[in-house]
Formats: C-alpha cells, sequence, structure tokens
C-alpha cells in the first residue's frame, strides 16, 4: 500500500483521491497547503490525515512514500525537485513543469534520488485511448490530423471583470496552451513522438499569457493541425483521417468515445466502457511503477519533448514566464 500525500486543494485533487483509492493501491495519509486551514478544510472529508505547511517537514515525513503535486504549474519544479532530493515519490500534474529546462532538470533529480517521477497526464492511459491507438494501424496511411480541445474557462469572466484569476496570470505559468492545449499537444507527441517542425500563433490576452491558439506539428507525410481556447468553446471531435478511414474521438484528453468511419462505408462505434473517474487509469500506472521503484522510459521522454515543445511554442507566440528565469528552479 502506497502512503500518499496531496499538494492542492481543489477538484482535481479530489478526483484524484478518489481514482487512487480506488485502485486499492493506496491509502491518503497527508495533505500539504500554504495555509494549514485550507489543509485542514480540505482533509476533512477524508478523515484521519496529516496536515502539513512545510514542504521539507512533509518530505522527512516516514508516514510518506509518495506525493501527488497540484498545486499551481509555476511551483510543480521546486516543490517535485525539494521531495524527490527527500527520497519521496512524485505524480506530477501535468505540465510536469513551467519550461524544457525545469522538465530536465526534474528528471535528472529522480534519477539521481533513484525514486519515480511520474507525469499526471490522463490520456495515455485510458482504454479508449488504447483504442484510437490499435486502430490508427488500420486506416491506412495518415494524411491529417486535427485535434481540438476548446473549453469556455469558468474564470474567464472573473478575468474580464479586472480580476487576475490563475488561469490567466503568468506568475503561475498559464494560460491555453499550457492547460487545456497540453492535452494535445501531448495526444500528438504520444502517438507520434517529436514533430520535425513547429509552427504556432495565438491571441494574447493583457495579462501575457494565451486565451487561445493554433499550432501545426508537421510530421513525414502528414500534419497534425491543433486548436486550443480558455475563451470559446467547441463541440467537434477531434479527427485522424487515413487513406482508407478516419477516427473521431470525442474529447480527446478523456476519450469519451472512438468512431470509425471507412471511406465511402458506415461508422462504427469502437469504444469500450471506461471508469467514470477517468483518473483511475493513471493513478494505476504510477503506482505499479513506484511499487517497481522504475520509471518507464518512453513516458519520460514525451513528457521531456512536450516540455520542450511547449517551450517552443511559447517563444513563436510571445507568452513568457516569470519562472523561465528562475535559477533555483531548475535545481
Amino acid at each position: 500500500m502506497i502512503k500518499l500525500a496531496v499538494i492542492g486543494t481543489n477538484w482535481i485533487t479530489d478526483q484524484f483521491i478518489e481514482g487512487a483509492l480506488k485502485t486499492g493501491l493506496y491509502e491518503l495519509t497527508a495533505v500539504y497547503s500554504r495555509r494549514l486551514e485550507s489543509a485542514k478544510s480540505f482533509a476533512e472529508k477524508y478523515g484521519n490525515v496529516q496536515l502539513f505547511d512545510d514542504l521539507a517537514i512533509l518530505g522527512g515525513s516516514v508516514d510518506v512514500d509518495a506525493v501527488y503535486i497540484a498545486s499551481p504549474n509555476s511551483f510543480h519544479a521546486p516543490q517535485a525537485i525539494e521531495l524527490m532530493k527527500a527520497g519521496k515519490h512524485v505524480i506530477c500534474e501535468k505540465p510536469v513543469a513551467s519550461n524544457y529546462t525545469q522538465a530536465q532538470a526534474m528528471y535528472r533529480a529522480a534519477k539521481e534520488n533513484n525514486v519515480v517521477l511520474f507525469e499526471a497526464f490522463i490520456t495515455p492511459h485510458l482504454p479508449n485511448f488504447s483504442v484510437l491507438k490499435n486502430a490508427l494501424k488500420e486506416i491506412g496511411a495518415l494524411r491529417k490530423a486535427t485535434i481540438s480541445y476548446c473549453q469556455y474557462s469558468s474564470r474567464y469572466q472573473k478575468y474580464l471583470n479586472g480580476e487576475n484569476p490563475n488561469t490567466f496570470n503568468p506568475e503561475f505559468s498559464n494560460g491555453s496552451v499550457m492547460d487545456i492545449g497540453f492535452y494535445c499537444v501531448g495526444t500528438a507527441i504520444e502517438l507520434f513522438g517529436e514533430p520535425e517542425s513547429i509552427q504556432a500563433k495565438a491571441h494574447m490576452l493583457n495579462s501575457g499569457v494565451d486565451g487561445c491558439g493554433s499550432v501545426i506539428l508537421g510530421y513525414p507525410g502528414f500534419d497534425v493541425v491543433i486548436g486550443h481556447s480558455k475563451i470559446s468553446d467547441s463541440y467537434i471531435p477531434s479527427e485522424f483521417q487515413g487513406e482508407d478511414a478516419a477516427l473521431m474521438v470525442d474529447m480527446i484528453s478523456i476519450c469519451n468515445s472512438v468512431t470509425k468511419k471507412i471511406r465511402g462505408g458506415d461508422s462504427t462505434d469502437i469504444s469500450v466502457p471506461q471508469d467514470d473517474n477517468r483518473m483511475r487509469y493513471e493513478a494505476a500506472e504510477a503506482a505499479r511503477q513506484i511499487s517497481e521503484n522504475k520509471m518507464v522510459s518512453q513516458q519520460s521522454e514525451r513528457s521531456l519533448i512536450v516540455a520542450k515543445v511547449l517551450t517552443e511554442i511559447r517563444r513563436q507566440t510571445g507568452v513568457v514566464f516569470p519562472a523561465d528565469d528562475s535559477v533555483s528552479a531548475a535545481g
């Protein structure tokens, strides 16, 4: 049984805890927040767990094997590196870091301290993602992929009202491509590897982050066209076009369904059932790696490539984070 601590007291932490406990491989032993009162309020529903507001003390606790980090993006690298140096395994929400340099430093820290660093990117671990991956072999030569994830943020009105929510604040290494766009970029790289070329454009908000944007990733014989937005909604599926057939995926982040349409023929739903809590699958995979104390090299490499590509996308679109100049966060 893995003794789990969590950092972050929001809905995604609740969802991960629920998914992790469903696997039967974890027990929740601790909650950390910068404000102890927040940790106490969050932890009430989970019974008797330890509360922390000091990361060093958390790192020294014998009642913690692994820490799930769901703090704002800018805290991921410094918190993860400190905890890994203390000998803790880390399950870090996507994106694993603010930039490529930090991501490299994090994986170095994992190796140097003989612990697992697992990026909590839900999509590759879903049953329907495996369906998609296998079906790509059956549609002929791939010629174009369109991966779209656009969802109007519940915090956008606060931004329009003159407030400064984390979602649109560069101080927290946020914005559209680092949040919702990650699923699109991460999916492309999980399926097809590092692209040969990257072309990116974005609509910039006055806060200094992107509200929405487009990316073209070039691969031999085909392009992946990405559309991402936190200031508008989209209702179309992602699509993978082969010479013989096409595949449509509803909600690329959680792969609600996969449909196959033969050229000139019928459409078939090829989906399989998935748990209502999609985070269960990534929690189970993280537990396997932690129990074996061995990271999957392909997953680590994918995380590094995604960080590299996201950093290049931001360079092209002019999104700059304070974390980009942080030497200490890079180890």
